[in-house]
């Protein structure tokens, strides 16, 4: 494992901004829950904030950092090469508990990773569901009772004992509420396209989860519906159920035109919920219904797609909503957890809860009325030139926070560092229709373009890592990317889909293997919750600063493009430092040896303190505890190929654990 400190050049005038944003910064709150030092949540408490107030390890010997222990996943003994570890660890009571990519949950000692039980559901027995992806676990307690729950991708609710790993007897049957007749109120549609989310939020005793639903690539009707499902968390009873595609007689069937309702699937929730144990509130971020990039077949607003959700834990009745796209058509999902915060705006203590999304806008609410904390407008918008959709003729724009990435495209957004990139860029804008935000999907090949290049892209703006807060300063931390997406409709094929048009999605271009739009690429920033501004924005990774049409112009920081682990990880904050890691090769090829970066970030400006290579590839969300008095930083890593041409032989499947040296 080798260290490298970084002190990267800052022009003088965004130094002194960075330094003035840090200055500013005053005590603010947050619902992070007590200050201790397990992390026994997704987020790690339920305000979804990813904050521990440890600092053992900080900017002066994160550097010391080395490898304390490593877990092998037991998938490995199931399968050579299981899938990409990915999701998140627990720590709890001394113990760090793990869900495996085939399903199985680990208890592990937190000092020495042994393994000390290990719970198999089978779930890979069962047919396989769409894009199913552990994520990660549940904890809940009543003060006596300790229970770890999740789904399964074999539709299994579980609830074990986090003592033993042993199922509890007083839940479903024998620990397991069987869900695979649970077709979320279309008997029609199969069981396989409907599958495990992120992991569930317990509220007030109530296991609230989402799902994930077949949309890629979507190309028929009596696609599942995206409904939130709510159990009691000591029997499994069902709860309640909240339609996400309003039903008979409920509010917003209206805005799903020509009764699009009944049969309309998705507007599902994939990415991780927030709640707030006082209120009994849970907010729930949904996504797209299906077609992602057509939605001629279900004119209207389409309310609840899109939206962030605050719902009655107990009951399930909606208490707000706030939809951040109208009839989506560009694959905006909200794929990532609020974040619950309570800041002073204005000299009044607020509680609030930030949404970031894919359209690269945070969204900023009183969280108990939902009403704004700064003005959304509403504002015309591109039309479509596609027979037989419908687009909204206005969509909501934030006042403040300004956006956090790239937002439209013009042609002064094309990679310009020499002549003959610029060129190239040119030649390859030219086959796409380029416009602001929200300009529509078009025909491909109206106009002789391929394509309207939407940005952010499908991929683009905050998605699965989303946004992490210091309770502290009040400051959000969002990790967004820069990646354009090419979107357009075409004919189907009549034996496969009954729709007139289905989506043509698709990659860009690269001038010279090199991205199509100006840097940065991925880029972190970090938003002041009391103010609304900026306090400063930061490029994340070195970027292909090495690529050999640019290496002579010594650009600096340009951002690195995303791998896998970027789409699934996070930033984690401490009380002195913002944690992450980048994938470890050359930024320009993909194909390079294996491994990534763990690094530390100053808070107050953005500049990376330094990074500690690590030969397995991390892809999980990173965390962090202290247990007999030594800080540990957990991370999943490996279990899958990236690249066959490069290297033979999976990547092991590993949790990693850092903690700086053991006293002698």
């Amino acid at each position: 494992m080798n260290v490298r400190r970084y002190s990267p050049v800052w022009p003088a005038r965004l130094a002194l901004a960075l330094l003035a944003a840090a200055a500013m910064a005053a005590p603010a709150f947050a619902q992070s829950g007590a200050e201790n030092a397990e992390w026994r949540h997704h987020g790690r408490d339920h305000a979804f904030t990813r904050y521990s107030p440890l600092d053992q390890i900080d900017a002066a010997n994160f550097d010391q950092l080395e490898v304390a222990w490593r877990w092998k996943s037991v998938d490995h003994e199931l399968r050579e090469e299981p899938g990409t570890f990915r999701g998140s660890a627990l720590n709890i009571g001394g113990r760090v508990y793990m869900a495996t990519s085939l399903w199985q949950v680990a208890a592990l000692d937190a000092a020495t990773g042994e393994e000390l039980w290990v719970y198999d559901p089978k779930s890979y027995e069962f047919p396989r569901a769409y894009g199913a992806t552990p994520r990660g676990l549940e904890y809940w307690t009543d003060g006596e009772a300790e229970r770890i729950i999740f789904i399964t991708s074999g539709k299994q609710l579980i609830s074990l004992d986090l003592a033993t790993g042993r199922p509890d007897p007083a839940f479903g049957e024998d620990g397991i509420v069987d869900l695979s007749d649970d077709r979320l109120g279309r008997e029609e549609v199969f069981q396989r396209d409907i599958s495990a989310g992120s992991p569930g939020i317990v509220i007030r005793d109530t296991f609230v989860v989402g799902s994930r639903i077949a949309d890629a690539p979507a190309t028929k009707q009596g696609l599942p519906p995206g409904h939130v499902r709510a159990y009691d968390v000591r029997t499994g009873e069902p709860k309640w159920r909240f339609h996400t595609i309003p039903q008979e007689g409920e509010e917003f069937t209206e805005t799903w035109h020509n009764d699009s309702w009944k049969w309309v699937g998705g507007a599902n929730v994939w990415g991780a919920m927030a709640g707030d144990e006082e209120l009994g509130y849970v907010y729930i971020p949904t996504t797209t219904p299906t077609g992602n990039l057509w939605g001629g077949h279900r004119p209207g607003n389409n309310v609840y797609a899109e939206s962030l959700l605050c719902l009655d834990a107990e009951t399930g009745e909606r208490v707000w909503h706030f939809q951040t796209v109208h009839h989506g058509i560009w694959d905006w999902d909200i794929a990532s957890a609020p974040v619950l915060a309570d800041v002073v705006i204005d000299g009044r203590l607020r509680k609030i809860v930030a949404q970031v999304s894919k359209t690269a806008f945070a969204y900023v609410f009183d969280r108990v009325t939902g009403e704004p904390i700064w003005p959304i407008e509403e504002r015309p918008v591109p039309q479509t030139t596609v027979p037989g959709e419908w687009t909204a003729p206005t969509q909501p724009f934030p006042t403040r926070p300004a956006a956090f990435d790239l937002q439209g495209v013009t042609i002064d957004d094309l990679i310009d560092f020499t002549p003959e990139l610029r060129k190239e860029a040119l030649e390859i804008a030219g086959e796409f229709l380029l416009g602001p935000m929200f300009t529509p999907p078009i025909v491909s090949g109206e106009g002789g373009k391929q394509a309207t290049l939407a940005v952010p892209g499908m991929a683009g703006g905050a998605n699965h890592p989303g946004a992490s807060l210091d309770p502290l300063t009040g400051i959000l931390y969002v990790q967004s990317r820069t990646q354009p997406t090419g979107v357009a409709v075409a004919p189907p094929d009549p034996a496969r889909s009954e729709w007139r048009w289905v989506s043509r999605g698709g990659r860009v271009g690269s001038p010279q293997g090199l991205p199509l739009l100006k840097p940065p690429y991925q880029r972190i920033t970090a938003i002041d919750l009391r103010t609304g501004e900026h306090a400063w924005m930061a490029p994340f990774g070195e970027g292909p600063t090495d690529h050999p049409a640019i290496r002579h112009l010594e650009l600096g920081p340009l951002g690195s493009r995303p791998s896998s682990g970027n789409r699934e990880g996070g930033l984690l904050i401490t009380r002195t430092l913002l944690i992450t890691y980048v994938p470890n090769w050359p930024s320009w090829d993909a194909r390079a040896a294996r491994g990534s970066y763990l690094q530390a970030y100053d808070k107050a400006t953005g500049k990376l303190l330094a990074e500690v290579e690590t030969e397995a590839t991390l892809h999980g969300v990173p965390m962090t505890y202290l247990h007999q008095g030594r800080q540990y930083i957990v991370v999943p890593a490996g279990g899958k190929v990236v690249s066959r041409t490069a290297r033979s032989g999976p990547e092991t499947a590993q949790l990693v654990a850092f903690a700086l040296p053991a006293a002698p």
